[in-house]
């Protein structure tokens, strides 16, 4: 059955453009009320993840002016950046990678409105304020926050009629995942462990409320393998061998890493899950499917269905094919879907089959 979100479509065709030039106003995720006479033109986004979402919002590159550098190199490494090329020339000089404003380059894109990380301290606030500039702040890593935030962003750029629709898709996705899996007793739930770092040390995610893979492993019917830890935590080798885990999810933020880390290691290749081949580098699609984005319900599908294949037999390409319409207005090809799954490199990876096109 397809989802709700590919029947969305017809109705986005059908929706008419926003009315101009109508006061907006917001209370962000730190309860700061924001307020614009208009609709925001111009956006500086110094969130990584919220370039690609802002892109996918307005279904265009128009608006953004400003992004991370970490946020540019996943629209280089992915497929966004061929979808949008002069989403490559967008400044991504705004700040630095730890989210430090570039004051005079963040102005110089003269932003209507600039996205920057609450929950963090004034030191990355309060530069923005001091040259008269527009900030709504965002929290992150659980889902709930992450629609508040996609509502926030769509408001204040005039786009809120994009926003129903994905919210519904994802509340659906959700709804079928937990009810597939709500049966399932803990010892028949696979160990997961995502590693978020393992080229630059080994980084685990931990069994915590506010960490978005851990959220992810639980819906999709897994047991996060690091349950002892919280937040993000480094570890070793020896650790994750003790913990022996039946899968293990790599991160798609290391460019130069593929499964090849724990099929020849010497120590990791002694798990379950390299024994099983059941070792995956997370998707890249138009952003990274690691974290929390738009494109979070895809990456929840992919993952049920590898942990747990007699539930769940979404047809994935389809799926995909509908949200990419729908976020960025493009059709996917057969190779681009094989590049986004990534089965070129894992394509024989237990059960990956499935991914194949039919």
């Amino acid at each position: 059955m397809p989802s709700r979100l590919a029947i969305a479509l017809a109705l986005f065709a059908a929706l008419p453009l926003p009315l101009s030039a109508q006061p907006l106003a917001v209370t962000d995720m730190e309860g700061r009320e924001v307020r614009l006479a208009r609709p925001a033109e111009r956006v500086a986004s110094i969130p990584i993840p919220m370039a690609s979402t802002l892109i996918a919002l307005d279904g265009s590159t128009r608006r953004l002016v400003g992004m991370n550098p970490l946020a540019l190199s996943a629209i280089e490494e992915g497929i966004l950046g061929r979808i949008f090329p002069e989403a490559r020339r967008i400044p991504a000089n705004i700040a630095a990678p730890n989210f430090v404003p570039n004051i005079e380059a963040l102005a110089a894109t003269r932003p209507d409105l600039v996205i920057q990380w609450g929950g963090r301290g004034p030191d990355i606030v309060r530069p923005i304020e001091n040259a008269g500039l527009t900030a709504m702040l965002i929290l992150y890593g659980t889902e709930d926050r992450t629609r508040r935030y996609m509502r926030d962003a769509a408001t204040l750029i005039g786009r809120p009629e994009r926003i129903g629709p994905l919210v519904a898709w994802r509340e659906e996705v959700q709804a079928r995942l937990s009810a597939g899996t709500a049966a399932i007793p803990p010892d028949a739930r696979p160990r997961v462990l995502y590693l978020q770092r393992a080229l630059s040390g080994l980084l685990a995610a931990g069994a915590d409320p506010e960490i978005y893979n851990h959220f992810v492993i639980e819906l999709a019917g897994g047991r996060n393998a690091a349950e002892g830890l919280r937040g993000f935590t480094p570890v070793n080798r020896e650790q994750i061998a003790a913990w022996n885990p039946d899968v293990i999810l790599l991160n798609s933020f290391e460019d130069a890493l593929t499964t090849d880390f724990v099929l020849r290691d010497p120590v990791l290749s002694l798990t379950t899950a390299a024994r099983r081949n059941a070792v995956y580098k997370m998707p890249l699609g138009g952003y990274r499917w690691d974290p929390p984005s738009q494109e979070s319900p895809l990456s929840w599908m992919w993952l049920a269905m590898l942990l747990h294949p007699d539930r769940f037999a979404f047809d994935l390409r389809a799926e995909m094919r509908a949200a990419f319409r729908t976020l960025y207005g493009h059709d996917l090809t057969e190779a681009e879907t094989d590049e986004i799954l990534r089965l070129g490199t894992q394509g024989n990876a237990r059960h990956y089959a499935a991914f194949r096109a039919r």
